[in-house]
């Protein structure tokens, strides 16, 4: 049988008959793969108790005797990310992204950008160098952008009035028209949000930004939680998934 071998970010699984496991990975070179772990639940030796949601991977894989089914024949821990896994807050998190990953990308479609920042993103969310709130910002952020989907933070998409321009502290983001209203130019009805200039202008810095550049960035409290309302509001609505992980990571925050 021919495979390949790649490292790979544990995303989701499922279980799949008495033994076995369904599995989704993201990987740098094949993009999203699904693949069955057999025996996983039965024999502690094949692969131990590496199996576990964010680990980084490195696995062997084969196509089986079925078009387009893949077994898991090896799979050797590169990083468990234990700091994650202990800290209920910092899973939740974690469990946001992977699930907007997986339920977004399309199978075998490369998106190495995306894998580095999840990788990024795990790595940060580990060590605690940056708040976690602030850390999903950044992520949702870059996200967005990857895949095409960034809001105009700049400007009213009506009168064109620059945001540092307008003589609003708050200005009106209309998600249905995917865009920045001065209030003079709102035409009120649902799907609405209003922001803070400076929010505003605090979003548009991090998303031109790295992470080692964007942490220097300090979000009042008030401005974080503003902040993290609008990405967790935006990304669902434009990405059109509704996602149990989100729902989760609310109820515990």
């Amino acid at each position: 049988m021919s495979g390949f071998t790649t490292t790979a970010i544990m995303l989701h699984r499922i279980h799949y008959g008495d033994n076995d496991l369904i599995i989704s990975f993201f990987t740098p070179d094949k993009g999203k793969i699904s693949i069955i772990a057999k025996a996983a639940k039965k024999s502690t030796k094949r692969f131990g108790p590496i199996l576990e949601l964010f680990s980084v991977l490195q696995v062997v894989c084969s196509n089986g005797r079925r078009q387009g089914m893949m077994y898991l024949q090896e799979a050797a821990l590169k990083h468990s990310f234990v700091d994650i896994r202990t800290d209920v807050k910092k899973t939740a998190y974690a469990s946001y992204w992977a699930e907007l990953i997986n339920t977004w990308v399309e199978e075998k479609k490369t998106q190495s950008q995306l894998y580095d920042l999840f990788l990024l993103a795990l790595e940060a969310l580990n060590c605690g160098k940056i708040s976690d709130e602030m850390l999903s910002v950044f992520f949702q952020l870059k996200f967005l952008n990857i895949n095409g989907l960034s809001p105009d933070l700049r400007q009213c998409r009506e009168c064109g009035i620059p945001v540092e321009q307008t003589p609003h502290t708050r200005l009106i983001f209309d998600l249905v028209k995917g865009g920045l209203q001065c209030p003079e130019c709102s035409s009120g009805g649902t799907g609405r949000l209003t922001l803070s200039k400076g929010v505003l202008k605090q979003l548009q810095w991090i998303g031109q930004h790295n992470l080692e550049t964007a942490q220097r960035l300090w979000f009042s409290p008030p401005a974080l939680q503003e902040s993290l309302a609008f990405m967790e509001t935006f990304v669902p609505f434009h990405t059109g998934r509704q996602l149990r992980s989100l729902k989760f990571l609310r109820q515990i925050r």
